[in-house]
């Protein structure tokens, strides 16, 4: 019987790992491409497992695209100088993103550029230390 018990907890716990492994699987990002997206913010959403901003973005048929963006945390976010009031809907931006591995449009956050030409993120050091952009928190 304690046989029986401890194999039935230790698929449990497999099958548990395996879907939070699945969840939090980078696979369906191309992080070997960074792509910028920019357009205007349809929506965002500041939620618990992931933040992400919905961005209508011009296509080449002169209609708009919306394009799904993945983010980290809100908690990490906050290390990066995000804050819930960051950005709105209606909020010009210009998204750096990992694209999806398929195709369609969407990506991972790596950072953003807002309107007033700040940019928050921390996956991306190169974007960080572009000219003219001024980084939270540092003044410049």
């Amino acid at each position: 019987m304690k046989k029986l018990t401890v194999t039935a907890a230790a698929v449990w716990v497999l099958l548990v790992a395996g879907s939070v492994f699945a969840h939090h699987s980078p696979v369906m990002f191309d992080r070997s491409k960074k792509q910028t997206i920019t357009g205007t913010v349809k929506e965002f959403v500041w939620t618990n497992p992931h933040a992400s901003i919905q961005v209508e973005v011009m296509n080449a048929q002169g209609g708009t695209d919306v394009w799904g963006v993945e983010m980290n945390s809100p908690n990490n976010l906050v290390h990066e100088g995000w804050k819930r009031t960051s950005i709105k809907a209606g909020d010009k931006v210009t998204v750096k993103i990992n694209p999806l591995r398929d195709g369609r449009p969407g990506g991972r956050y790596i950072g953003i550029t807002l309107a007033d030409g700040k940019y928050l993120g921390g996956g991306d050091t190169a974007a960080a230390a572009t000219p003219g952009q001024k980084k939270a928190g540092t003044g410049y």
